[in-house]
């Protein structure tokens, strides 16, 4: 496998249990969520490696092309992207493969789009999707790695923690990501 960096995360696992009853905020004017009905594994690498790159979205880099391919055909798994004047601004990736609930695989903004107030918006879409696609529950997990808005954005828009687990990632050098200090081991 190579060399790897060893790095030590707290996972926090979350759930939703119903829609929200609450109207959904509008995304701003020009600003937009797109369904890619069959995402090339080049444009699926550009979204991932863009919006994770600094908080160490390294699994999917480590997956081969031909298993990726594979997971974006699959009818249960559905990728969305936020496009902003145009241009990709965020995704998010629902996965109803195994469960009767769904979970939110991936979720983030572009790094031109942090700050901008679309966040919340963006996440409501997700959380919509899922309650009209008819599922039983949602859920999502996140980790010290992810963005520090991730987690209470999560809880603002009604998940609620169901446990918390400490992880040790060995994570390959070959893939040049940047590691906080603070969460190497």
């Amino acid at each position: 496998m190579g060399s790897v960096t060893r790095v030590a995360v707290t996972v926090t696992f979350l759930r939703m249990d119903r829609a929200p009853k609450d109207p959904a905020p509008s995304l701003p004017p020009g600003v937009q969520v797109v369904r890619v009905e069959t995402p090339t594994v080049g444009f699926y690498r550009y979204l991932y490696n863009t919006v994770g790159n600094d908080y160490l979205w390294w699994l999917r880099r480590t997956t081969s092309d031909e298993d990726l391919a594979y997971l974006l055909r699959h009818r249960a798994v559905t990728i969305f992207v936020l496009y902003a004047k145009g241009e990709p601004a965020g995704f998010f990736e629902l996965d109803a493969r195994t469960w009767t609930d769904i979970n939110l695989s991936y979720f983030g903004l572009m790094p031109h789009a942090i700050g901008t107030g679309i966040g919340h918006a963006f996440l409501r879409r997700a959380v919509d999707e899922v309650w009209q696609a008819g599922a039983k529950g949602m859920t999502v997990n996140t980790c010290t790695a992810d963005h520090p808005r991730a987690l209470p954005t999560y809880l603002r828009a009604g998940f609620h923690v169901i446990r918390r687990a400490k992880e040790l990632w060995n994570i390959p050098d070959s893939l040049n990501m940047p590691i906080p200090p603070a969460l190497r081991v």
